[in-house]
Parts: C-alpha cells; sequence; structure tokens
C-alpha cells in the first residue's frame, strides 16, 4: 500500500505520484522525518553523513587531551565527502571547495580532519576494500592537508582524482537548461509538485512574495553573472523542497525567479531558502561568532568558501533565520559510490587539501607554522597521527553499531 503524507496543501504519496487536496503542516514534518530515516538506512556511508548530532556526542565522549586544539578558525563542522565539490563564484569561476555550512562554527580545526576521515573510511569500506586501504588513506589526508595549510604561493595544488576531475568537467559544461532539467524537469518557468516539491500555505507563499520584494535579496539576486543593476526581479513560483538529510523537517523553499533586464531580455533563476540551525559542533570558547544562525552560516561560508560566501545573504522567514542562495549550474557535490584503491589515496589526498587551504587562509603565518608542525609532529607525515587514526577507528566502530541499531529500528516501525 503506497504511503501517503499531507504536505501544505499537496497530498504526497511517497512510492507514487501526488493527489491534490488540502492539509496542514504537521503531516508534512512527519512525512520529512520518515524520509531522514530512509535515507539514513540506504548505506552506512549515508548514515555517517546523516549524523551530524551523533558524531559530537561521540566526540564528547572522548579523554580530555585526545585530540589537539589548533588555532580556532572557522571549520566547516560537517566536513564529509559530500560537502565537497565544484562551486562557481559570481563571475562563473569554478573551484573545489566546502559547499554546505549547515553547521560552520569557529571551532577546532581537527574536527574537520577527524571528520573527513571518517566519512572517507566509510566510504572505503562501502567499496569493499581492506582495511590497510583506510590507512594510507588517513597518511595521504594529512599530507594533503599540510600541503594546503602551507598557504598561498608555496606549492601547486595536487593532481585532481578522477572523481574531482570528472564532475568538475561536468561543472564547466553546464548552464540554466541543465539545472531547470535537473532540478526542474522542465525549461518552463515553473516548479512541478510532486515527491520533491510540495504545495505551500497561504502564509509560506505570502512571506516569501515579500521577502523578494527586498532590494538586498534583488542585489544578491543580480550579482551573480553581473546581471545588470536596473533590471527587475519578480517571484514566480515556490514550493516546500523535500531536500538533505539532517537538514529535513527545517524550512527549505526552491523559489523560480524572473529576471526582466532594462532592455527587456529575460532570464532565470533557482534561488534556494534553507533555515539555519543551532549547530552540533562545539565552538571554541570564547569565539566571536554571529548570535543569529544564519549570520553564522554566511560568516562561516566566506571564510571558508568564497565562491559560496558571495552569493549568500543571511535574512529572516517566517520568524525564522534563513540562508538565500541563487543556486548556480555548476554547484554539484562528490557522489562517489564505488572507489577503487588507488582513487580512493588520492581522493582522500586532494579533498584534505581543499580543506587544509580552507583552514589555512584564516591564519596568519605564525599559526599556520605551529598547526602545520603539528599535524606533522608524528614520523615527519609519513604516517597519520595517532590522535586521527586512533579517532577514526573508534568512531568507525561505534558508527556501525549505530547504524546496525537505525537499520533495524527502522526495519521494524516500517513492518508495524
Amino acid at each position: 500500500m503506497e504511503r501517503q503524507a499531507e504536505t501544505g496543501q499537496e497530498r504526497v504519496q511517497v512510492d507514487g505520484m501526488p493527489e491534490t487536496r488540502s492539509f496542514g503542516p504537521a503531516e508534512r514534518a512527519a512525512v520529512l522525518e520518515r524520509q531522514r530515516t530512509l535515507k539514513m538506512a540506504r548505506s552506512a556511508h549515508a548514515y555517517v553523513r546523516g549524523n551530524t548530532v551523533t558524531f559530537y556526542e561521540w566526540l564528547d565522549g572522548l579523554a580530555r587531551g585526545t585530540l589537539p586544539e589548533g588555532p580556532p578558525v572557522w571549520i566547516c563542522g560537517d566536513c564529509h565527502l559530500g560537502n565537497l565539490g565544484p562551486l562557481a563564484d559570481a563571475d562563473g569561476r569554478i573551484d573545489i571547495q566546502i559547499r554546505d555550512l549547515d553547521q560552520t562554527v569557529v571551532g577546532n580545526p581537527a574536527h574537520d580532519l577527524i571528520r573527513l576521515g571518517l566519512s572517507l573510511a566509510s566510504a572505503a569500506r562501502g567499496s569493499d576494500l581492506p582495511g590497510i586501504v583506510t590507512a594510507r588513506m588517513l597518511e595521504e589526508m594529512v599530507r594533503g592537508y599540510a600541503l594546503g595549510l602551507a598557504g598561498p604561493g608555496r606549492d601547486a595544488a595536487p593532481p585532481e582524482p578522477d572523481a574531482v576531475r570528472t564532475v568538475r568537467r561536468r561543472a564547466l559544461g553546464r548552464r540554466w537548461k541543465h539545472l531547470a532539467r535537473e532540478r526542474l524537469k522542465d525549461v518552463e518557468p515553473s516548479i512541478p509538485l510532486g515527491r520533491k516539491f510540495w504545495a505551500l500555505a497561504d502564509a509560506e507563499r505570502a512571506a516569501l512574495d515579500d521577502l523578494f520584494r527586498q532590494e538586498a535579496v534583488r542585489r544578491l539576486i543580480l550579482k551573480l553573472n553581473a546581471r545588470d543593476d536596473a533590471s527587475e526581479v519578480s517571484l514566480v513560483d515556490a514550493a516546500y523542497w523535500m531536500k538533505g538529510c539532517s537538514s529535513l523537517g527545517f524550512l527549505r523553499y526552491a523559489t523560480l525567479v524572473r529576471i526582466v533586464e532594462a532592455e527587456g531580455r529575460r532570464s532565470f533563476a533557482l534561488v534556494d531558502l534553507k533555515e539555519a540551525v543551532e549547530p552540533a559542533a562545539p565552538a571554541a570558547p570564547d569565539a566571536d561568532m554571529p548570535a543569529d544562525a544564519a549570520e553564522r552560516v554566511v560568516a562561516g561560508a566566506r571564510a571558508l568558501a568564497p565562491n559560496l560566501g558571495e552569493r549568500m545573504l543571511p535574512v529572516r522567514l517566517l520568524g525564522k533565520p534563513v540562508v538565500v542562495r541563487e543556486l548556480a549550474p555548476q554547484d554539484l557535490k562528490l557522489d562517489v559510490d564505488q572507489f577503487s584503491r588507488s582513487e580512493a589515496v588520492r581522493a582522500a589526498h586532494y579533498l584534505a587539501f581543499v580543506v587544509g587551504k580552507a583552514h589555512g587562509r584564516q591564519m596568519d603565518a605564525a599559526a599556520r607554522r605551529d598547526w602545520h608542525a603539528e599535524i606533522l609532529a608524528e614520523s615527519g607525515g609519513a604516517e597519520a597521527p595517532s590522535w586521527l587514526w586512533s579517532s577514526v577507528v573508534e568512531l568507525a566502530g561505534r558508527h556501525e553499531v549505530g547504524y546496525l541499531r537505525h537499520c533495524r529500528l527502522y526495519a521494524d516501525r516500517d513492518a508495524a
């Protein structure tokens, strides 16, 4: 029997097509929670990606002094494999950067390294690679991170692994029509309601209409690709967007915007609005961060991923902090289903290099030098530091137990 869930003004049959009816938001929350649980049960790696809160509960249980205290900088806070990928800047140039900053805080950079190491180790296990590959991945992570940390002008970027090179090439060739067909399934100016996009309540649509009349929002949209500042911006269509995993259950909207330039030429933009919530990642003592969650996310993005940060704006919507950003066709994530041995090791080196660059650009020369020495302190960088290895091994074991329990709970609940 098809499972149905009420979503504002649309009934979504999770295993089928939607019926047009009218329902309240409580049922929408129920189906979102069900979808989050389902996504986390799909694979062990998906469970790692979706359990940020549990990850930091695990870290909090480690003995005091187990981890080094790096210089407090903006960290991703959720630095797993899927949160890195190509991002376009306002002029269309593409770089591989951190692409999701929901958990960003001024904190310990070691946390990003452990999170990335756990994600890579989980992906290696999912690819049925032997344990020695995980050991080599962590070794190459340290080398890559240290290279990125060295600072601008010190070393050239390492060669891109195949997984990164392939997605970058895809990004370079993408235009609006690709984004529209992928996200909207059509290039026509509307958002098709169905499994991913759900109808809005009247109050939601009214709040979005008001938001897109704000000058700051208009300027943000016109900024991408240097659009004419005299252009008119108007909201054409909007829907609730069932997207993500750990963010499911919070406000998330896809909006289609029409841009009319002074000479009459028209174009469209797809704008993502996402509620910002309090981070699970622990901040450094006395960290200087915005109190508003959306402002914190944008500040972290501008420090860690400039291509993304310059395209984001913190706003208030329906009384909640929300981040607005226009989606660029070139924005893609690394979604690796299977690693070969050599590819896994190269990916670990390169992705850690990206994270090292993001951390290092925030440090002065002295802090960068000291943290670089700390990272390479054991065996001159020939092997992963014991704190990184032991943390990833312990967390991988706890994660495996948690994943199996999660699957059993989900199976029991689904059977009921």
